[in-house]
Formats: structure tokens, sequence, C-alpha cells
């Protein structure tokens, strides 16, 4: 099978015959990548679900930004409502209610993000298996990667110069060995797996001429290392998998049994490019409210606002089973395996042009 061309940069809208002549191919990739993972899927005993959009908390994480509307009863009060930034609490409630392995392609949302690699609506995969060890996504993930080259007819994933091959099985790094071997940091010696040390790993970046702000908390200057240091680095060649985050850095996931400083929290990457992120579900409600409690006082501290949290999430969590599950960028994957350069050339309908 022959890969699809690439669109070259244009002025012209998506829906241009000209310029939708030149998508086409990809967007046609994109359809057989999907019909793969998702028939892949129901042969392996999942259920494809339909989670509504509307949500009443549309997440509890600091720095995800949501889309706000407004529900009008028939006494016509209103409430504020929001489209989901990920469909997981609704999913949760559903393996609350007995599901064992579903999944969707869900529509989400997510505000101040448009860039070459993100759009402010967007297709998330996301997969759900109960009773299974968080490290079996591991090889789902692996499994996506290959379909969806297949489908598209590549030998390689490419992004911004970079390939990666999607045959490989996953390179697999902790996010502390990340930090070890590309930034000289020791991180986990900053953290007791609640409490953290601002000004020590302040001191260990500022030692190694990473410029930091002021007013820079344990978790920005986490990101900044990350983002800077450790991600251009990953996935070239090969996949890898950033496996065992900080337990500070993973709201909803389970603590590592051997080392409470880490948790069962993954990301997948290829050719530099984010494309999920896993987790053992936290299915501890009490912890949950907690963690939730912190991520909406950084985002009060931060955006001045915060989020309502899902009551019914939270009841749900208790008779939640063990649980692992995973959100993949479903356009990022089919953005690797087709070549395309931007977001936009693989969405049916962009919402707006990239600039």
């Amino acid at each position: 099978m022959s890969r699809p061309p690439i669109p070259a940069p244009t002025a012209s809208p998506w829906w241009d015959r000209d310029r939708h002549a030149g998508r086409r191919p990809l967007l046609l990739a994109r359809n057989r990548i999907r019909r793969a993972i998702g028939d892949w899927l129901e042969a392996d005993g999942f259920l494809d679900v339909d989670p509504a959009a509307l949500a009443i908390s549309p997440g509890n994480e600091a720095h995800l930004h949501a889309f706000e509307t407004r529900q009008i009863g028939n006494d016509g009060s209103a409430r504020a409502m929001y489209l989901h930034t990920s469909p997981e609490f609704a999913m949760k409630k559903l393996l609350a209610a007995g599901e064992e392995r579903i999944f969707t392609f869900a529509h989400v949302w997510r505000n101040r993000e448009h860039t070459r690699t993100h759009s402010p609506e967007f297709t998330m995969l996301e997969w759900y298996r109960a009773g299974a060890d968080y490290r079996v996504l591991f090889d789902d993930c692996a499994a996506f990667m290959r379909l969806a080259a297949e489908a598209a007819g590549a030998e390689v994933f490419r992004s911004g110069g970079a390939t990666c091959d999607p045959y490989a099985a996953p390179e697999i790094m902790s996010v502390a060995e990340g930090f070890a071997e590309y930034a000289g940091i020791d991180l986990l010696a900053t953290t007791d797996g609640i409490v953290t040390d601002a000004p020590a790993l302040r001191a260990q970046i500022e030692a190694k001429g990473i410029r930091l702000s002021d007013d820079d908390t344990w978790s920005d200057m986490v990101s900044r290392v990350l983002v800077e240091k450790v991600e251009p680095h990953l996935g070239h060649t090969r996949p890898l998998i950033l496996d065992r985050y900080p337990a500070p850095e993973a709201a909803l996931a389970r603590r590592a049994a051997d080392d409470p400083r880490e948790a069962e929290r993954f990301e997948l990457y290829a050719c530099g490019v984010e494309l999920a992120n896993g987790f053992g579900e936290l299915t501890d409600p009490v912890e949950q409210r907690r963690r939730f409690g912190l991520e909406m006082d950084e985002k009060a501290r931060v955006y001045g606002e915060r989020y309502p949290l899902d009551e019914d999430f939270l009841a749900a969590l208790a008779h939640m089973p063990p649980a692992s599950g995973c959100a993949l960028g479903f356009d990022r994957l089919v953005m690797l395996a087709t070549g395309a350069p931007r977001i936009n050339e693989v969405l049916w309908t962009p919402v707006a042009d990239y600039p």
C-alpha cells in the first residue's frame, strides 16, 4: 500500500475542493486506522461505548481548560455545564456498573490548546480493562501503533523530521531515569510521594543552568524539565514508554506498590510526540477527593477559577473494581502514521486552521 501524499501548507480553507483532494488520502487512512483498532478491541472482548460529552465536571486537573456552557431547565433556570476534556469519569462509572472491557473513540474539548499537534476539539481513544495490571496497556499501545502503520501503509512514523519504527517493541524508561539521563537530576530525592521539596529541586535544576521563574512550584519545575530536557529525546528510532510518574504528578493513578514516591502512570512517545497517557486506576474516593482538592486549589491560584467535583463519580469509585485505563490521542496517531505535518490535515472538519 502506497503512502498518501502530504498536503502542502496553503491559505485555502479546508473545504476548498483542491485542498480537500490533497487531504482526502490522509482522511481515508484515518478511517482505516480507526476500523483496524476497533476491530482489534472487539475481537479481544471489548465493548464499544458512547459516553455523553456534556458533564457536570470537565475533569479536575489544574492545567486542563474546559469549554463551559449553560443548561437551561424547564423553569428557565440555568446551571453551568461543560464539554468533557476526557470521557474518563463516565467510563469509570460504567466499570462501577459492571462492565469489564470498554472502549470509545470520543470527541473531547480542551481550551487554550491550538498548535501543530493540538486542536480545541479532537478524538480520544480511551479504553479500560477491569482486573488487569496497568502494564498490559503497554502491549495494547504497541498493537495500536502497529495497526495504524499497517492501515496507513507506513514503514515508519514521521513527525518534524524525526522517525520511529512502529513495529518495534517500545523501550521502557521511568520518569526518574529520564530526569537522571537527560537532565542529571535526582527527581525522587525531592518528594516522598505526598510532600514535595521545591527548594531542593530548584537547586538541582539551577545547577544545571536551566532557567526557572521565581514563582515556579515543584510541579511547574517538573513540567519544565520534562518538556525542555526529557521529551525531545523520547521515541526516536523506536517507541518509548515513560513509566512510573512521581505520585504528586499522577492525580488519578494508584501509587506503586514498591515505592510510594512513584505511581502507576505512564505516557507513550513516538518521534518525540506524546501519544497516550495510562494509569493503574485509583479507586479510593477519599484519596481521590483529596487529590482533586489540591488540583483545584492550584487551578484557583494560577488561573483564578476552579471546576466543581463530580460527586456521582466519587460515589461510583467506591464500587469500581481494580482496573487499568489509557487515553490515546487518536488524531496524533494518524498524524504520525501518515506523516501529516499538522493535526488539522487529519481532521475531517477542522475547527479552525492552525496559523
